[in-house]
């Protein structure tokens, strides 16, 4: 074995209490360098009593390792362990300081102390059932001309960086029934607060809504209907940066470094302007419009954590979605977390990081992160069809190794945004590509988030064209698409095992676009096969069941002895639940 390539460290999502009473316990291999892997575990108080070895399963794999997994449950909350590890060739065993042949002395184990409750890192449960839907206000739908703001031009036109079209919180009212009949459950709503620009995510004032918008009875309103109708409402904010027009920056426009407000921004000298293409004070990228909030000052943080007080206790939000969050101080987020939990302990936060997150994610600042490495895996593979079914399941293994697994179940898995091209278009139009993507964001583990207009068709490029209009016309939307989103959310909704239940590959080979995966739990078991190649192909996978249920054709299929021969068009696909309790397929990688 080479032992230069295991690896395991207590805490983070090595090892970590999963509730008040489960362990998990994860560990790092070379790839196919170890066959099988167990934990040495039980309590440092009566060890030989207590000892066991347990099990452990396969969790992922990536280019270069495999990570294996366990769950412990031990009695009094605290553990002592290590590792045997075994291949045709040898078994060794690994310690907090070494590895050896021969079982180590419990004093040399890794040691979790004791499951203390409030350090166990908790997500919102209905965040694992969500369906999300992103809504830009400002071109979903235009309920109130009498808002609309000055120049705003006809419905449907070219999105361009300063331009208006008249959408506001009224349109979102009037249109709830095309998101409750698709069977969403959850919309993120870009910024809504008072702002100069059509995004708004350079805020004026964080305490009021954009008139262009409506007012706080319409908010009240819309957040009403929307929680009548089961659909949670999160927030969008900017606590990195406020907009040019926010108050305090104002001030200090004015009165340079007398105003007392300087120490609110990160001000390099005065007087505030632009050299060569450079502010003089800190912003979101060189944008002069949107300067960055001084977030270590106690001014700031009690106006800021005051802001997202007041919108979970006045309204009710059910969470918060966090722009450029991996900018702001993380004693900032600490404190931010204990402000809305205390309030709600259900809020759902949200940072947007395009990155891996791990130090956001260790249960002290946000519950997870918008999941771009995701959407990078799935865009490569199902939408450019720049990668092959092994770099795809190697790119979504790294992804579920990297985080503890209450984060991955609440991962907010999206396939484009506000800030991206839309799926279609870089499918170049192939609404069989978008299909194959959405229908793996919708059995995958996480939270999957639709980007308004998707589900209809609606195409555009990077900023501002992504941002167009939504088309309510029903002759120019795409209504059998629609009817697909429509099944494949049904379906998630229906069955635990596509939103909570294991997963794994069966089927992701080098140089092939055919790709099988399985979702289990204690009630179902589902195999989804897919081929997002422009041939039609056929997949052989031995299974321990022979009869089937096709979901999404409404038909039953009987294998033969066990074997699946599925036989798939072009961009075809199929998911299978099994009809017999305990059968699973083997996999090939």
């Amino acid at each position: 074995m080479l032992i230069e390539a295991i690896y395991h460290r207590p805490k983070m999502n090595w090892g970590y209490p999963y509730d008040g009473e489960t362990i998990h316990l994860r560990l790092r291999t070379k790839k196919q360098d170890v066959k099988q892997a167990w934990a040495l575990a039980g309590d440092k108080y009566m060890w030989e009593k207590s000892k066991e070895l347990v099990p452990m399963t396969f969790l992922a794999t990536d280019t270069l390792f495999d990570y294996w997994e366990c769950e412990v449950k031990p009695p009094f909350r605290r553990l002592k362990y290590g590792f045997k590890l075994s291949n045709d060739e040898e078994t060794i065993w690994m310690d907090e300081d070494k590895f050896g042949s021969d079982e180590p002395e419990m004093d040399r184990l890794f040691d979790i102390p004791f499951i203390n409750p409030v350090d166990v890192f908790t997500t919102p449960d209905w965040v694992k059932d969500a369906v999300f839907y992103q809504i830009f206000p400002e071109r979903f739908a235009n309920g109130d001309p009498s808002n609309d703001p000055e120049g705003t031009l006809p419905w449907g036109g070219k999105p361009e960086w300063y331009n208006f079209f008249g959408g506001d919180l009224q349109g979102i009212i009037d249109h709830l029934d095309h998101l409750t009949e698709l069977g969403i459950n959850a919309i993120y709503l870009c910024p809504i607060f008072k702002a100069t620009t059509n995004h708004k995510y350079d805020t004026e004032d964080y305490m009021q809504i954009d008139p262009s918008f409506g007012d706080e009875e319409t908010l009240k309103k819309l957040i009403h209907t929307c929680h009548s109708k089961g659909i949670r409402v999160m927030f969008d904010a900017v606590f990195n940066h406020s907009g040019k027009t926010f108050a305090p920056f104002v001030d200090v426009q004015e009165k340079g470094e007398h105003s007392k407000y300087k120490d609110w921004f990160h001000v390099r000298k005065f007087p505030l302007t632009v050299e060569d293409g450079i502010p003089t004070y800190d912003t979101f990228d060189f944008e002069p419009l949107m300067p960055k909030l001084n977030t270590e000052n106690p001014e700031v943080k009690e106006y800021l954590l005051g802001v997202a007080r007041y919108w979970a206790e006045e309204y009710g939000i059910d969470g918060w979605r966090l722009d450029v969050a991996d900018e702001v101080d993380h004693q900032f987020w600490r404190e931010f977390r204990q402000t809305v939990k205390a309030i709600n302990p259900d809020i759902y936060i949200l940072g947007e990081i395009w990155h891996e997150s791990s130090p956001w994610l260790q249960g002290d600042q946000f519950d997870s992160v918008m999941n771009y490495p995701f959407k990078n895996a799935v865009t490569d593979f199902f939408i450019k069809d720049t990668t092959d079914a092994l770099t795809f399941s190697h790119a979504i293994g790294m992804q579920m190794a990297r985080y503890q697994r209450q984060v991955t179940e609440v991962a907010f898995n999206l396939l484009d945004s506000h800030d991206t091209p839309r799926a279609l278009t870089l499918a170049e139009g192939n609404k069989d590509r978008l299909k194959l993507a959405s229908l793996f964001q919708m059995t995958f583990t996480g939270t999957p988030c639709i980007y308004y207009g998707d589900e209809i068709g609606m195409e555009g490029d990077g900023d501002p064209d992504c941002r167009r209009c939504m088309v309510w016309d029903k002759e120019e939307q795409d209504l059998e698409l629609f009817a697909y989103y429509q099944r494949i959310i049904g379906l998630r909704k229906q069955y635990t095992a596509l939103r909570q239940g294991h997963f794994r590959f069966l089927h992701s080979r080098k140089g092939s676009n055919e790709l099988v995966y399985e979702r289990t739990d204690e009630h179902d078991t589902f195999v989804i096969a897919m081929n997002s190649s422009s041939e039609p192909i056929e997949i052989d996978i031995d299974i321990d069941a022979d009869h089937w249920e096709d979901m999404l054709e409404g038909q039953e299929v009987q294998l033969d002895g066990g074997k699946l021969q599925c036989k798939l068009p072009a961009y075809g696909y199929k998911v299978l639940r099994c009809l017999e309790k305990d059968k699973h397929p083997h996999g090939d990688e």
